[in-house]
């Protein structure tokens, strides 16, 4: 039997979808009930923006439609965080022939961008803000590819929620508020972004009403014109004008002659789970490799939220993240050992490396075998169609820069390369980024979930975190997001955020193996991230829902139709 603590108790979730209901439904610790119904669900991390996504389903939309109405609504009403001046990484999963579809829309550098360029203007790391930490966006081609492939609806239609509330504008949210507050001083430093997203000189308050009808033209022009008028036309030259103004060496072909890529999404096996994460340039290979390290402790007998469980966890994060950092990058153009970080063996050999008792303040990646090779939403439809979609600016508002007249920043991805040549994630022209945004999915028997959780390198170990909820401490799809998580944003060192509700005997225990932890708020969403879930039980046909409170947002479901 499990260990089982007040944390994350509640309905169980049990192999397939067997749920156990609490003798008293009033007494429980989850705040959040899971939707549950036979038709579709949105949920993201704003309310208008699932309510966006639910509207296109009950229009006869599918998931697709949804989750691009959905993301489209996120740029509007929380445009520090994303739009379509930042990247996209998809996971589709299709009821009919049960096969999974990765899209990677993360953009490249400009072509005359280079290591040896920015040194001469100085630089020894690469610009965390400004023009040179610009990559090609990839949201629009993003948009534009899954719509075709997968859709029901003209892209246009399913922007048409967005268009109206950028027009007619919007009461903007406490927390995204809070969010837009802390960008100020980065706003006043470029003509373009205070135009676009103050306010009188103050960027908006709490219920302050926001208006942005230049990004509600530049989305009309993209659904009336489909992405060329992002990559060709109008708005091409608006971007090109400003990068030009700036010093930047983007040029009209390195727009033009940028596309998506299908790849094949990579897997682990995890507890009777398969996990599914996309292939680098992201860091999703990181989560896989933690669960696969996890996977040699048995965490279900530590019990949930005990030190022991943390401390493996920890533990596993750096080791995983140090290898990552040392040998993933873009796969184009160089042989990056995925298959090795993948395999058990190397998890095997990696977990040796975890003392029960002490902390490593000090970890490096491992020695490789030779000859071997940030919103997020998830939609399920009344078929059973899912969506795990993830997109982002990477900092608030990106670079810090708008063209003039366009209503939406420009990314800063490129800030995550290195001026290192001997790293697999060098700078070089036409090149994307290690990136930090990645969507998931798992299945086990008939059950299907489509997950994420957001927040820099937060990513990959609060992907695992979730799992752990799910496989070893059998809670259900909300209680596994509402619980508490720790995460470790930097690579070395022995410190760790953690959220207050972790006991503190816990905290204490964790102190004397040596983490230095970091204590949070009791959803420290800015920290631990915010997630968002759909599930689908295939033999009964019912899906489920789950929304992270460190957000704004909901599951929304969709009512019948006629």
């Amino acid at each position: 039997m499990r260990k089982m603590t007040k944390v994350g108790a509640g309905l169980i979730l049990a192999a397939g979808m067997a749920v156990t209901p609490m003798a008293k439904g009033q007494d429980r610790e989850q705040g959040r009930s899971m939707v549950m119904t036979k038709h579709g669900i949105v949920a993201a991390e704003s309310p208008l923006a699932a309510q966006a996504g639910v509207r296109m389903l009950e229009r006869g939309g599918n998931a697709v439609d949804a989750a691009i109405a959905a993301n489209a609504m996120m740029g509007v009403v929380a445009p520090m965080m994303n739009g379509i001046g930042g990247d996209l990484f998809v996971i589709y999963y299709d009821a009919k022939t049960g096969k999974l579809y990765g899209l990677n829309a993360s953009g490249w550098s400009p072509k005359g961008l280079s290591i040896e360029l920015l040194r001469k203007q100085g630089l020894k790391e690469m610009p965390l803000f400004g023009v040179q930490a610009i990559t090609v966006p990839g949201v629009v081609k993003g948009w534009q590819n899954l719509a075709d492939r997968f859709g029901r609806k003209k892209l246009g239609e399913d922007l048409e929620a967005a268009i109206r509330t950028a027009r007619d504008g919007y009461p903007v949210t406490e927390q995204v508020a809070g969010f837009w507050a802390e960008t100020a001083d980065l706003l006043k430093k470029d003509e373009g972004a205070a135009v676009a997203y103050l306010i009188d000189g103050h960027t908006p308050r709490i219920g302050e009403v926001f208006h942005n009808s230049d990004l509600a033209r530049t989305l009309r022009e993209i659904g009336e014109q489909g992405s060329a008028a992002f990559y060709k036309g109008e708005i091409a030259k608006k971007i090109l004008e400003t990068m030009k103004s700036k010093g930047g060496t983007m040029t009209a072909e390195d727009l033009a002659e940028y596309d998506t890529e299908w790849v094949e999404p990579i897997s682990t096996s995890y507890r009777g789970w398969r996990v599914y994460e996309l292939p680098p340039n992201g860091q999703g290979l990181a989560a896989l490799e933690m669960l696969n390290i996890m996977e040699r402790f048995p965490l279900g007998e530590y019990g949930l939220g005990s030190a022991k469980a943390l401390h493996t966890m920890i533990e596993a994060k750096k080791l995983a993240y140090a290898d990552l950092a040392r040998y993933i990058g873009e796969p184009r153009g160089q042989k990056l050992p995925v298959a090795t970080l993948l395999s058990k063996e190397w998890a095997a050999e990696r977990a040796k490396k975890i003392d029960a008792e002490h902390a490593n303040c000090d970890v490096t990646a491992g020695t490789m075998p030779k000859g071997s090779d940030t919103t997020y939403l998830s939609v399920v439809d009344g078929e059973g169609n899912m969506v795990s979609l993830i997109q982002s600016n990477y900092e608030y508002f990106g670079s810090g820069i708008v063209a003039p007249g366009t209503g939406f920043a420009l990314q800063d991805r490129g800030a995550l390369f290195t001026l290192d040549e001997k790293s697999p994630n060098a700078l070089a022209g036409r090149k994307r980024p290690l990136h930090t945004i990645i969507p998931a999915f798992a299945q086990k028997g008939e059950t299907r979930i489509a997950f994420g959780i957001m927040g820099g390198w937060n990513q990959s170990q609060a992907h695992a975190q979730f799992m752990a909820n799910i496989a070893d401490f059998e809670m259900n799809l909300q209680a596994a997001l509402e619980a508490p998580r720790f995460s470790k944003h930097t690579f070395e060192g022995c410190d760790v955020a953690m959220e207050n509700r972790f006991a503190p005997g816990v905290r204490e225990a964790l102190a004397a193996k040596g983490h230095k932890i970091e204590l949070r708020g009791a959803f420290a969403g800015s920290v631990t991230g915010g997630g968002q879930a759909v599930l689908r039980d295939f033999t009964t046909g019912v899906n489920y829902g789950a929304s992270d409170p460190r957000k704004d947002g909901a599951a929304v479901p969709e009512l019948p139709r006629d």
